[in-house]
């Protein structure tokens, strides 16, 4: 059997786990499938280039239909209580724990990252929905004393409404549930757009938790989802949509927050990175392997915490290099479900077709090819977006150092002092994931203090790629601001409450003031 058939074959097994058949719908409101009316949608698979499936997106009158039942749901659903929302949540764990193996592999097929990232994608969705339950009971405010006799003062957290959720391709289902999942404890209802190069990860998601959705009686309308580039706007621009949360390119954000801003609405925005990994002289340079090549070529490069810089000490430079080079040459490049390969394709031609021009400004601006790009053609996928990881000499100030590409290009360079590693890695316009490896304390503490990393995520001994839910996620500067997950970023789907109970006979003012009639 050729490989090709071999894989339409495992296609075919795994799309009929998650009762993805013929997908004529664009849209969804968690119970009904809704028929949609706008151009069709095709997914290609980047892995061979096959066309996985089609679908009819919607149009502004689809996208009212499921606004409206959004906007209903939620007056149903906020009163719900929280510890309850909490155990619908539970239950759509475990969807996802027995669905986990199938849609791990159109995670890695129709995205193409490795089938052990796509299985990890789906972990994340799991562990999301058992950070959530526990969520569900501890939604706290405050209690605060009063200046006025008799009087009490407390904060309570109230759900916002119906939450837009704008994905990206390179986490299809991770970053929804990041969101979804939360937002349904706080009370709000969600409206997904996925990616409309994944738009099938997103249909399957719907069909997964519909079955927990209908047990429970569920409002229809407390999870949508609706497809097409167009769709963006109308969510963005939408008086009823309180909170947008975008993930996606520095350049779409700037948009996506002018559009929310403009009509006083709120946004969490997941944007651009350029992570950077400092290694010391006296890191483990075992260590620095496995942190630096996963982060620069895991997932291709695709993902918004993959390493893109390594600022290495002069005085272990050329050893290190040493390193990465025979590393880099061991790399299998293939199949992203054969879990013997180590790098899949890019998501799609244009993709090649930026990674191919990023190189060729970094030569021109004056880099040096450590290990040469280029694309990679893969027997029996002549059709995927397969290219090969590079490594480029350059200096931190050249222009196309300083911007994101979303590929497997690692930027090198040396420094002197940890605090010229320090001042290098700070100066981008991005500022999400940042990493030192070191064994000595007192870089580790200047690394981590305010005249350290100014990411929103720094690490020590570990690599910039990847983050754990219990953690708040997000960045500073053009990487937006936001942050979704953990730690109390609960707080931003939920609106707060200051409340003032006056249980005397009498009205005194604050700040002492006399009103006497």
């Amino acid at each position: 059997m050729e490989v090709a058939e071999k894989q339409q074959n495992a296609t075919a097994q795994f799309l009929s786990a998650l009762n993805i058949k013929e997908v004529n719908y664009g849209a969804s409101t968690g119970l009904t499938p809704i028929s949609t009316h706008g151009p069709k949608l095709n997914s290609y698979s980047p892995v061979d280039g096959s066309l996985i499936g089609s679908v009819q997106t919607a149009t502004a009158e689809d996208y009212e239909v499921v606004m409206k039942k959004a906007t209903e749901a939620f007056k149903i659903w906020r009163n719900v209580p929280a510890p309850k929302r909490g155990e619908i949540v539970r239950q759509m764990g475990e969807q996802f724990r027995k669905h986990k193996e199938p849609l791990g592999q159109l995670v890695s097929y129709e995205m193409g990252k490795s089938l052990q990232e796509g299985l990890g994608e789906v972990q994340e969705i799991i562990d999301i929905c058992d950070f959530a339950v526990g969520l569900s009971r501890q939604l706290y405010g405050l209690t605060m004393h009063s200046e006025r006799p008799k009087h009490r003062m407390y904060e309570q957290w109230h759900p916002l409404g119906v939450v837009g959720i704008i994905s990206a391709f390179n986490f299809p289902v991770a970053v929804w549930s990041w969101n979804a999942m939360i937002a349904w404890v706080c009370g709000d209802v969600c409206i997904w757009k996925p990616s409309s190069k994944t738009p099938l990860c997103g249909i399957a998601c719907q069909n997964i938790i519909s079955e927990v959705l209908k047990n429970n009686q569920v409002p229809e309308g407390v999870s949508c989802l609706i497809t097409g580039n167009a769709m963006g706007d109308l969510i963005n621009n939408d008086h009823r949509i309180p909170l947008v949360s975008f993930t996606g390119s520095t350049r779409v954000g700037r948009k996506v927050s002018a559009q929310v801003a403009e009509r006083f609405g709120k946004s969490i925005l997941e944007l651009g990175g350029n992570n950077a990994i400092i290694v010391s002289e006296q890191a483990d340079l075992n260590m620095v392997l496995v942190g630096a090549v996963f982060g620069a070529v895991g997932t291709a490069g695709q993902r918004c915490t993959s390493t893109r810089r390594l600022i290495i000490h002069e005085s272990i430079y050329e050893k290190t290099l040493e390193v990465l080079k025979k590393a880099y040459a061991q790399l299998k490049i293939g199949n992203p479900l054969d879990k013997n390969n180590h790098v899949g394709p890019l998501i799609d031609k244009g993709a090649i077709e930026d990674y191919l021009k990023a190189i060729e400004q970094a030569k021109l601006q004056g880099g040096k090819a450590v290990v040469e790009g280029g694309t990679e053609t893969v027997k029996g996928f002549e059709n995927g977006s397969y290219v090969k990881p590079c490594i480029i000499e350059v200096e931190n100030s050249y222009e196309i150092v300083q911007q994101e590409t979303f590929a497997p290009i690692l930027y090198v360079m040396k420094y002197k002092t940890i605090e010229d590693a320090i001042a290098m890695q700070n100066n981008v316009p991005q500022g999400l994931s940042s990493s030192l490896f070191t064994n000595n304390m007192r870089e580790m503490e200047l690394f981590l203090s305010a005249n350290g990393s100014d990411c929103g995520i720094a690490n020590i001994n570990i690599g910039t790629s990847g983050a754990e839910i219990g953690g708040a996620f997000g960045g500073e500067k053009e990487t937006g601001g936001g942050r979704e997950s953990g730690s109390d970023a609960w707080k931003a789907y939920m609106r707060r409450q200051t409340n003032t109970i006056n249980y005397g006979a009498d009205l005194p003012l604050a700040q002492g003031i006399k009103f006497d009639i």
